[in-house]
């Protein structure tokens, strides 16, 4: 697709287009480093609902690493100390995050306060631009080559003419639909609910995913005192959950977690206080072509569990922001798609492992015959008592690091 509109024009090196966890912090890698980079953002604040707030133990050290720590510390988050499966009211697995050798533990802290550190941090520099509220309506092509896009911004239509357009705008991505590469986009059996609660002083800071046949909620401490509750639902079952009525809904959520039924029933009073989320997965063979790049979910889009999707667009971040660096030192037009290729192919790979274990845990999750919920309870308790366990689990959840963020910039 082609555009050229009619409003002013910008130049730039890079335009990002989506200013989440990915997107905000590849922009400020790329602005360090000296690239000339504008972050287009179509909502107007980072005040808004926002589910993924989880920070794997990976990107906690990648972002300490980059000199974020004290700024978000300054914000204040939550340091989880681990996460339980428990079925019929016992524990049948449990992951303590402090055993893992990495020397970080995931924490909860709000996106708009982490992509705020991403923005204030970038706006030290002249070679960032920063444009909110700006909604891509195409991409600039020329010759086969995207050559920048062009964005609404109020009533103004802008043309920002650039060597590089990278799409980091989220699960549902415009870049991805304009850019003719193809996805396959894979609906999973169910979707999810969200909602918060006020967390009992006694909940500590550990995670559980509670199941009950075919039935399971992910209670999560949120911060500063907060309980974040997903409900699976069968695949577009909101408008037969909402038929049902709310008290039939809150009465299921007591069901499989009655430590939370005065909870849920108190302050849950409409459907408003509730968050719908899709579920589905997004594969892409290829990420980019010339003067394209797509990053985090707009390339591989994840389930919500483990919470790896943040995860994944943080190291997407890393990953790439020194070989755009190097691309556009050595190219004079478009960067080349296939410059992206070799770490395309150790992204896509890390994100296959983590996408197999979801649908493995969804598929267990999902079972709701005696038979299969005795044999999941099996399993776990087997996993759990393996001599192994965190050494299994180390590769799943902390994705390899074979080198620290500086020296990923002096290779560049």
């Amino acid at each position: 697709m082609s555009e050229l509109g009619t409003g002013r024009v910008m130049r730039t090196d890079v335009l990002v287009v989506g200013s989440g966890p990915g997107g905000a912090l590849l922009a400020h890698l790329l602005a360090r480093a000296g690239v000339d980079v504008v972050l287009a953002e179509k909502q107007s604040t980072l005040e808004r609902s926002f589910r993924g707030e989880t920070i794997a133990a990976r990107s906690v050290l990648t972002l300490r690493e980059l000199g974020f720590e004290d700024s978000l510390r300054e914000h204040g988050f939550i340091e989880m100390t681990g996460i339980g499966q428990w079925e019929r009211g016992r524990r049948v697995m449990h992951i303590d995050y402090r055993r893992f050798p990495i020397g970080a533990v995931p924490i909860d802290i709000p996106q708009p306060a982490l992509i705020g550190a991403f923005l204030d941090a970038s706006a030290e520099y002249a070679n960032f631009t920063y444009l909110s509220p700006a909604t891509l309506t195409g991409l600039v092509e020329e010759q086969g080559q995207v050559r920048g896009a062009v964005l609404r911004t109020g009533d103004e239509r802008v043309q920002v003419r650039a060597r590089l357009v990278v799409g980091a705008d989220g699960r549902f991505s415009k870049t991805r639909k304009l850019s003719g590469l193809p996805a396959d986009v894979q609906q999973m059996e169910r979707d999810f609910l969200w909602f918060k609660l006020p967390r009992p002083h006694e909940w500590g800071h550990e995670g559980n995913l509670v199941a009950l046949r075919d039935r399971h909620l992910v209670i999560l401490p949120a911060f500063p005192d907060l309980l974040r509750v997903g409900y699976n639902l069968p695949k577009r079952g909101l408008a037969d959950a909402r038929a049902q009525g709310l008290e039939a809904f809150k009465a299921g959520i007591g069901e499989i977690a009655p430590q939370l039924a005065d909870l849920v029933q108190e302050h849950i009073t409409s459907w408003k206080d509730t968050s719908f989320l899709e579920i589905f997965t997004a594969q892409m063979q290829t990420w980019s072509r010339d003067g394209l790049l797509l990053v985090g979910d707009a390339a591989h889009t994840c389930t919500p569990i483990l919470g790896q999707g943040v995860n994944l667009a943080i190291q997407d971040a890393v990953y790439f922001a020194p070989v755009v660096v190097r691309a556009l030192r050595e190219q004079q037009q478009a960067v080349p798609g296939r410059v992206f290729d070799e770490v395309v192919a150790e992204r896509r790979a890390h994100k296959a492992r983590v996408t197999r274990f979801q649908r493995l845990q969804e598929d267990a999750l999902s079972r709701s015959s005696t038979a299969g919920t005795v044999l999941r309870r099996a399993r776990l308790r087997t996993i759990d008592r393996l001599p192994f366990k965190y050494r299994m689990l180390d590769r799943l959840l902390n994705a390899p690091h074979d080198m620290s963020t500086e020296d990923r910039y002096a290779r560049a």
